[in-house]
């Protein structure tokens, strides 16, 4: 587990993604900071590891990148931690466009 501070390419987190789930890797977004948490078993590892780091909940979104796919393939948006009624998004899939963005955003500033 791990907050990137610098950018990795896509052949790095496909050698991080060899040691779980082969094709695919598990990764929380803070859409307020702008940060990038990659590589554990589940999204809510990642999330509480934010967490600890001072990121807010609301601002959290979990997805998995596909390192092998490219364009829309590449971003998945599903995860546990997304079910927020409270927050508007009552799926696992992060249902806000805008979030979306931010979230394609932020992989695109640590994922070369």
């Amino acid at each position: 587990m791990q907050i990137l501070s610098e950018k990795i390419s896509k052949d790095n987190l496909k050698t991080l993604a060899a040691n779980t789930f082969v094709d695919m890797i598990k990764c929380v977004a803070d859409v307020r900071l702008g940060l990038l948490a990659v590589d554990a078993e589940l999204h809510a590892d990642l999330e509480s590891l934010l967490l600890e780091k001072g990121s807010q909940q609301e601002d959290l979104w979990g997805f998995n990148l596909y390192p092998d796919e490219a364009g829309d393939d590449f971003v998945e948006f599903d995860s546990l931690i997304n079910i927020r009624a409270w927050q508007g998004n009552r799926s696992r899939d992060v249902e806000d466009e805008t979030v979306r963005q931010q979230i394609r955003d932020i992989v695109s500033k640590y994922v070369e």
